[in-house]
């Protein structure tokens, strides 16, 4: 069976405030395109279609014109919930939409139903697990705690037990939307950590024949079995170096060891390239090296010891599309302005609020009742975003 595995659409995100709606509805036109020219048998998306819970109009149009072009294709598609999308609204109608051979997962207790598809070597059973809120939906999975791996854990043990009764050979595939151990993140992904940690392990999908991960925005492979499509476009600077694409799954008949598989990258169209360009302004307009960034999307680092005048002005008659501009003078490493930024840097909540602990106490950071107190605190901020977007709130 060959299956086109992609995720974390995000249709209605702007990038740095311009609309990527156009580069969206190209990237629909490659995907169903895409699925004639290699004969697909079922499209996969693993979350995030939408980039909040309430999407703008035009986003939902885009996706309902996506929806009738694959049930037009006669494709089976099974698409889950993300942590950005609304599981209430993204389902609704699902019962209706599944006649036409699109199957929405978006509800916990429907984890162990899977969606059976058939080809010249048996069933092969796809299982859609949503984005698992921990603190939302622990009660429902019975799940020990309300931690990432623990509920995940829960939601798995619910699927092997569906897989073990079903004939024997039958292969499985599991679509999730999680931050698995190995993966490699990016600055446009919304943090999903529950209590100091966000990540599960892999081995937390042991016996599957093809895990389809969303969430993490690059494409990348955990396992051979194991693998992230990443989003279509870039959401980003942090992905400017990522190459956009979609992973075409070919899964043989069943082994004793796991069906045969192979994959290979399929990629999306670039609707304008990005770049990072860093240094003294004067030398950004005129270095004849940047020349092949002119028609890019541009983030511009200024490193002058002092903020030059209109420089966003400046940069834009050579860079006309640039987008961002960061200041980050050059300077030595015991001035405190610069140690302080480096201290933030790619650190969490939860290490910049202990910091911060610390830094009010002479140096003493919080105690491990301390810490607890500051994990339910983020948690229950998090969690109660959830519940206030579902319940109706835009993000």
């Amino acid at each position: 069976m060959r299956i086109l595995h992609t995720s974390d659409w995000h249709l209605g995100r702007s990038f740095h405030r311009v609309s990527m709606l156009e580069a969206q509805r190209r990237f629909i036109d490659c995907l169903v395109e895409t699925v004639r020219e290699q004969r697909v048998d079922a499209v996969l998306v693993a979350g995030d279609v939408y980039d909040r819970a309430v999407p703008p109009l035009a986003a939902v149009e885009l996706f309902d014109d996506a929806l009738h072009r694959l049930a037009g294709l006669g494709v089976p598609t099974v698409m889950i919930s993300g942590n950005h999308d609304s599981a209430r609204r993204l389902g609704v109608g699902a019962g209706l939409i599944e006649r036409a051979g699109i199957h929405l997962r978006t509800d916990p207790a429907g984890c162990a139903d899977p969606v059976v598809l058939t080809d010249e070597h048996g069933d092969i059973a796809c299982y859609g697990l949503p984005y698992l809120e921990p603190a939302l939906v622990r009660d429902e999975l019975a799940a020990p705690k309300a931690n990432h791996t623990a509920v995940l854990g829960a939601a798995m043990e619910r699927v092997r037990a569906d897989l073990a009764a079903r004939p024997p050979g039958t292969r499985s595939l599991v679509l999730a939307h999680a931050f698995v151990t190995g993966g490699t993140s990016s600055d446009s992904e919304r943090d999903i950590t529950v209590g100091g940690v966000a990540a599960v392990p892999a081995e937390i999908f042991a016996g599957i024949d093809y895990v389809a991960l969303g969430h993490l925005h690059g494409c990348q492979r955990i396992t051979e079995r194991v693998r992230y499509s990443g989003s279509p476009l870039a959401y980003s600077f942090s992905e400017t170096g990522h190459r956009k694409s979609m992973w075409l799954v070919d899964l043989g008949p069943g082994a004793d060891t796991g069906a045969e598989l192979s994959a290979e990258r399929i990629d999306c169209p670039v609707p304008r390239p990005l770049a990072r360009i860093r240094g003294p302004l004067d030398t950004l307009l005129d270095d004849p090296a940047l020349d092949r960034h002119e028609d890019a999307y541009v983030e511009a680092t200024l490193t002058d010891a002092h903020r030059p005048h209109e420089p966003m002005a400046r940069l834009t008659k050579r860079f006309p599309h640039v987008l961002s501009l960061v200041f980050e003078p050059d300077r030595a490493p015991e001035d405190p302005l610069a140690s302080y930024a480096r201290r933030l840097r790619g650190r969490s909540d939860q290490q910049i609020a202990e910091d911060f602990v610390a830094h009010v106490r002479a140096g003493r950071g919080p105690d491990p009742v301390e810490r607890g107190v500051l994990t339910d605190a983020l948690d229950a901020v998090r969690t109660a975003e959830t519940e206030h977007s579902e319940n109706g709130a835009a993000r």
